[in-house]
């Protein structure tokens, strides 16, 4: 079987470090995923953080293109529900123009923050959207002008470009992998967020056997996943340490998934909600080459995927290189370029 490989990078600040220097990180990573032949390039949104330097993936997107010259690059992705569809179309239509075919915008599902990140972000809105409705109108704007059915018909995102941007549906849910399938999107479940084998499962058995053909494409899943390589076991289980995470539930049943208690009960705060959270160990895929290439075979099969997105949270960044440079071998003559 044939493997694309990606990389997730969420710009994170680590104690010790300024943002300017995750951003950089995250530029130099980009620069190695492409030398070492990796598919993809992914940076992610996150806001009112001191922690994520990344809130705004557009701009980023555009400076690591004019850093590179073949990866693709892309969001991973943007938060859809806080912003016009017209303008996201806009945006990445000129990205698309800039970079032909090597541009892809993904969108999620998530807030990206707590809810006064999402209030100030959402400031102003006066027509209320489903989401759905949101990435129907911003599929047509990134291919043509409004239909005379829109409520601005011939609006147009220009420049529309020859090879828009690919749109793929990022989600934890069984909701959001029918949403990719009756919309025909590629998906990628986030398995670094909600770990549960079981609703990654069904996802994924959802978006197979849901996929809306009729839409002009075929099913492309993903897999997105923690993962650290080491030269060593001993050096990789090191390196993960004692990641957590935590769902939180909302006493109106929204759900959530943060790194932390403390943020949980200050997005409970924020929302002025009662909670219930639940705390688990991360799933991080670690060791060797060897051992981490077992363990994603086992992934492959299991799930049905030959796509994988990798996020790899190690503070010291000469480590966290040769984590993605160990996972480039371990794949070596099974890499295959879309």
């Amino acid at each position: 079987m044939s493997f694309t490989l990606g990389i997730l990078d969420q710009s994170i600040v680590f104690p010790g470090q300024t943002a300017a220097e995750a951003l950089n990180n995250t530029v130099e990573l980009a620069k190695l995923a492409e030398s070492l032949g990796y598919d993809r390039f992914w940076v992610a949104e996150h806001h009112d953080s001191e922690g994520v330097a990344g809130s705004s993936p557009e701009v980023l997107v555009s400076y690591l293109l004019a850093q590179t010259h073949t990866i693709r690059v892309g969001s991973g992705g943007v938060m859809l529900q806080h912003y016009s569809p017209y303008k996201v179309a806009e945006n990445f239509n000129i990205l698309a123009t800039l970079a032909p075919g090597r541009v892809e915008l993904g969108i999620g599902r998530a807030p990206g923050g707590l809810p006064r990140s999402t209030k100030a972000l959402q400031k102003g809105v006066a027509e209320p959207e489903t989401l759905e409705d949101k990435l129907v109108e911003l599929k047509d704007f990134l291919h043509s002008p409004a239909s005379e059915s829109h409520a601005q018909p011939g609006l147009t995102a220009h420049p529309l470009p020859g090879q828009p941007a690919g749109i793929y549906m990022l989600g934890t849910s069984v909701s959001s992998a029918e949403l990719a399938a009756r919309q025909g999107l590629p998906y990628a479940f986030a398995l670094f967020i909600n770990s549960d084998p079981e609703t990654a499962r069904a996802a994924l058995d959802a978006y197979h056997t849901q996929f809306n053909a009729e839409q002009g494409g075929e099913p492309q899943a993903i897999l997105a996943l923690s993962v650290i390589a080491a030269d060593t076991e001993e050096e990789a289980n090191a390196l993960a340490g004692q990641h957590k995470s935590v769902r939180v539930t909302l006493a109106s049943g929204k759900t959530v998934n943060v790194q932390t208690l403390e943020q949980a009960a200050e997005f409970a705060r924020q929302a002025g909600e009662t909670y219930t959270a639940v705390e688990r160990e991360a799933d991080i895929t670690r060791g060797t080459k060897e051992t981490v290439r077992k363990r994603l075979l086992e992934l492959s099969e299991e799930y049905g995927v030959n796509s994988f997105v990798f996020t790899t949270i190690i503070p010291d960044f000469d480590k966290r290189t040769r984590s993605f440079q160990l996972l480039r071998e371990a794949f070596t003559e099974e890499l295959v370029q879309r």
